[in-house]
């Protein structure tokens, strides 16, 4: 494994310690300074309310509630529903919550892994708040969006009805981080309703500023729970979705998973049933409803395995946490996401390490959106990136990795709202050596590509790419179509970008 301090070079690398929209020193979302809005409402003995979110109808947005429903939502602070509100009671975990009525699964998913990881959460969520001490109204919260860390203000006036919260609730009454957070990172969407329905990617990366690594479980890898093992050792979050049902999503299953729904990944362990068994423990974020097959909390599996990992594993609650089978895993989830740091886990024990390179960029019609290579005549007037790969050593080229290059493409948005953002499709091809005239590309064919051009937030790939010289071309589906992008290349061998 890496020694300590290497999977933090990424972050290092994407945020510079000193520069505005490090980690250190985030850029303040809306332009709200915390310290300043805080001192402005103690000085004056007032409690804070937000006017860049503020406690109204178009904070919550259309589509979430019926207009009877919108018509009786109360805005309240917490101490008009409990008379002891605490922030945290207890420390955070992912059982203090339960989903509300915004379809925000993906993001309470990722939570739920976010809950592991103490070093990061803590960069997300300050833990120095609360409604004792200098309590004026305002909290704050820390994301990574798109390429810079934020620092987001909000006050803490929550939505409800009949003085119960409509949104993300606390099991426990007065703990109030869950509703607070889930408000924060709406007012990065734009609202309430702009949360409704995402992939567990994207809160992850924006958890984290980190690499996001997808494997589909209809192409899996042969040693996909071992790569699972070693990414939940390695302090990565991870999570999972299940097929969209025939009729709609949020429809439970006979087996008990919701279909078209966004589950966290909380545990892998190997047990002993005469041969060694694969279980997976995952986290329905609703709180409740669980896997009813083999390996759930009543099966009787658990009566074939040893007292000490039946003690180890199993709690018979209705929390939403359940034990699978790898198997039964692949063939009732589609896709397993895992957000991390560094990917060292991918090579085992190895002593090699991934080293990242990230890199702004845009397509502006007219000159530099070509558009894929659909469209010969313009696609070489797309931003290129050359790229200079050297060999492995030794110890590198004996892991069992195949793969020595993750290249990723996120596009930028172009609106504050996130379900008005215009998502384009997106792709990158790479080429060998050469010198690189606009007839370059007409005569010669990629060596490697993505899969497809995606109408996503992110496209990834692995390559395996011996050395030599390279150009990677990334590039909207159709020509002239405007947006910035973020080009992310991690490579296990020495690399040398222009």
């Amino acid at each position: 494994m890496p020694p300590p301090g290497v999977c933090m070079s990424i972050m290092q690398e994407r945020h510079k310690q000193k520069g505005v929209g490090s980690l250190a020193n985030p850029e303040k979302h809306s332009n709200q300074d915390f310290q300043q809005l805080t001192q402005y409402c103690l000085a004056r003995g007032v409690r804070y309310i937000d006017e860049m979110f503020p406690p109204d109808h178009n904070s919550i947005g259309d589509g979430v509630l019926p207009p009877d429903d919108m018509s009786r939502v109360v805005w309240l602070r917490p101490a008009k529903m409990m008379h002891y509100p605490d922030f945290i009671v207890d420390g955070l975990s992912r059982f203090d919550f339960g989903q509300g009525l915004v379809g925000d699964c993906w993001f309470l998913a990722s939570i739920g892994a976010l809950t592991f990881q103490k070093h990061i959460l803590e960069q997300v969520i300050p833990l120095n708040q609360s409604f004792k001490e200098d309590y004026c109204g305002i909290f704050h919260f820390r994301f990574w969006r798109f390429g810079r860390w934020v620092e987001v203000v909000i006050d803490d006036k929550l939505p409800t009805v009949d003085g119960r919260l409509i949104f993300v609730h606390s099991k426990t009454p007065n703990e109030f981080w869950p509703a607070l957070l889930e408000k924060a990172y709406a007012k990065v969407c734009g609202s309430y309703a702009d949360m409704n329905a995402g992939t567990l990617s994207e809160a992850m990366v924006d958890f984290t500023g980190g690499v996001h690594i997808t494997f589909k479980l209809t192409d899996a890898p042969s040693n996909l729970w071992d790569l699972l093992f070693r990414a939940a050792k390695s302090k990565s979050l991870i999570g999972c979705g299940t097929p969209q049902g025939e009729t709609s999503a949020n429809t439970v299953a006979p087996n008990g998973l919701v279909r078209g729904h966004a589950y966290t990944v909380t545990g892998v362990k190997q047990v002993l049933q005469g041969m060694p068994v694969n279980l997976i423990r995952l986290f329905n974020p609703w709180g409740r409803g669980e896997w009813k097959g083999d390996w759930s909390d009543n099966s009787s599996m658990w009566q074939t395995v040893s007292p000490d990992d039946r003690k180890m594993c199993l709690s018979v609650e209705e929390d939403g946490e359940f034990w699978m089978t790898m198997k039964h895993f692949c063939e009732h989830f589609v896709d397993v996401d895992i957000c991390c740091l560094c990917p060292d886990f991918l090579d085992g024990n190895s002593t090699c390490h991934w080293t990242p390179s990230f890199h702004d960029g845009r397509w502006v019609a007219g000159t530099t959106a070509g558009g894929c290579m659909n469209f010969p005549n313009s696609f070489w007037t797309n931003p290129q990136y050359r790229v200079k790969i050297g060999g492995l050593s030794r110890e590198c080229s004996e892991t069992q990795g195949d793969n020595n290059m993750l290249v990723s493409l996120m596009q930028k948005p172009d609106k504050r709202n996130r379900r008005l953002v215009k998502s384009l499709h997106i792709g990158f091809s790479i080429f060998e050596s050469g010198k690189f005239p606009a007839s370059f590309f007409i005569n010669n064919v990629p060596v490697a590509q993505s899969k497809n051009y995606l109408n996503a937030r992110e496209v990834m790939e692995f390559f395996r790419l011996k050395p030599g010289e390279y150009l990677i071309v990334p590039s909207t589906f159709k020509p002239n179509e405007t947006a910035s992008f973020i080009l992310s290349i991690l490579s296990k061998a020495e690399t040398h970008i222009q």
